[in-house]
């Protein structure tokens, strides 16, 4: 392709012609960019758990929204703040302020590889009015979330309430390890309280029900199991990716969907801040009612040698915080782009492939099977995550990010 261009610009010189200037590279939308910083800092540098990180991605992006909808004209309600601004700012520098002051704020630890991200997302930007405006808006709009979010509860000193009684959580092996009690504790970004979404809580010990859920995940969730196909065993390992494939598949489809910077920013605040107040519903359920995990059950119950496909997570079974998550994103973008049927894939490091999904409302119905083939959730807790992430996230959707 290369030596046919320059044949073609030789020829085109000789008979006197200009040659046509090759299509620039498409410019990256920054708040994508920014997403991808941000999961860098976050879960690649800092570690952050997929239940603490909900928190980080949610601050960057209520900042990165407020200051491109204020530079924008706020055409749609701020989260926080509409920051001083003009029309004609820099939304790159605005976008570029906002995530790296927030990001710098949550790892300080991080500031050389922060300020060369910095420092690389400013440099195309000419100097001048715009770029100066634009991070005085970020900056801004950083500063507002910072605060907003000093004493939310974030990494507070609390446990679990460890039980060995029947039905009742207890660290599980092979890790027997607790974390993330604070999460169900933090202060929301939009919902009134954590318990808004208190659901009658899992089955009875005593009940159908709850034979049905122990002899499913039983059966087709333990690591040795012959029940589980190789593809549910793949899905299921593809969806425990701790690099959550949710950040993936936004970056995709606001790609594809060919978002502007507004879109894109109130895009990711929308799914990012539900996302976060999901979490904070889902663990508050997993605090009141702190229901055992299969691999209790399943050994204390009938077989004491079963282990599931996946490492137990360090906290308990009900709700499950997963279909809680999934079912907010893919909710909020089944509202955002008006349609269900948005076709998306995503490739996961640790399954080592990639799945694909005709459909948002196709891909929480596989998270829901799939947390019960790796072994780690019970049908009711999955089912029950996905009421609480729909109803999480229609909340969001109609109390914030509305057009004025």
């Amino acid at each position: 392709m290369a030596r046919r261009w320059y044949a073609l610009v030789l020829v085109l010189s000789l008979i006197g012609i200009a040659a046509p200037a090759q299509a620039a590279a498409p410019r990256a939308n920054p708040v994508v960019l920014w997403n991808s910083n941000a999961q860098q800092a976050i879960y690649e540098v800092a570690r952050q758990a997929p239940y603490v990180a909900p928190r980080s991605f949610a601050m960057v992006h209520g900042a990165i929204y407020d200051a491109v909808n204020a530079i924008s004209g706020t055409p749609y309600e701020p989260y926080l703040t509409a920051p001083r601004a003009h029309r004609g700012d820099s939304l790159d520098a605005a976008v570029a302020a906002a995530a790296y002051r927030v990001l710098l704020s949550l790892f300080p630890a991080q500031s050389a590889s922060l300020d060369q991200m910095y420092a690389d997302a400013l440099a195309p930007i000419p100097d001048g009015r715009a770029k100066t405006g634009g991070i005085r808006a970020g900056s801004d709009a950083a500063a507002a979330m910072i605060a907003a979010r000093a004493g939310d509860g974030a990494f507070a000193d609390k446990s679990w309430n460890a039980s060995t009684a029947p039905g009742q959580w207890r660290p599980t092996p092979p890790t027997l390890a607790s974390d993330g009690a604070w999460v169900g504790d933090l202060r929301p970004f939009v919902i009134p309280r954590g318990d808004m979404f208190r659901t009658a809580g899992p089955p009875a010990l005593t009940s159908a029900a709850w034979a049905r859920d122990l002899a499913e995940v039983k059966a087709v969730g333990g690591v040795t199991s012959t029940v589980r196909t190789p593809d549910q065993t793949q899905s299921a390992i593809w969806w425990h990716d701790r690099r959550l494939t949710e950040w993936e598949i936004k970056r995709q489809v606001s790609d594809r969907q060919h978002l502007s910077t507004l879109a894109a920013a109130r895009f990711f605040a929308m799914a990012e801040i539900a996302n976060a107040d999901s979490l904070i519903a889902c663990f508050n359920e997993k605090k009141f009612w702190n229901f055992w995990r299969p691999v209790t059950a399943v050994q204390e119950t009938s077989d004491p040698s079963w282990m599931p496909l996946l490492v137990t997570p360090p906290f308990p079974d009900y709700t499950s915080g997963h279909t809680c998550s999934t079912s907010t994103i893919m909710y909020t973008m089944r509202s955002f782009f008006g349609r269900d049927n948005i076709p998306f894939s995503a490739y996961s490091a640790d399954s080592g492939t990639t799945r694909s999904f005709r459909s948002f409302s196709s891909a929480v119905d596989e998270v829901v099977e799939a947390r019960i083939w790796g072994g780690v959730h019970y049908r009711t807790a999955d089912v029950q995550g996905v009421r609480i992430g729909n109803g999480v996230a229609k909340y969001v959707l109609a109390h914030e990010f509305r057009r004025r």
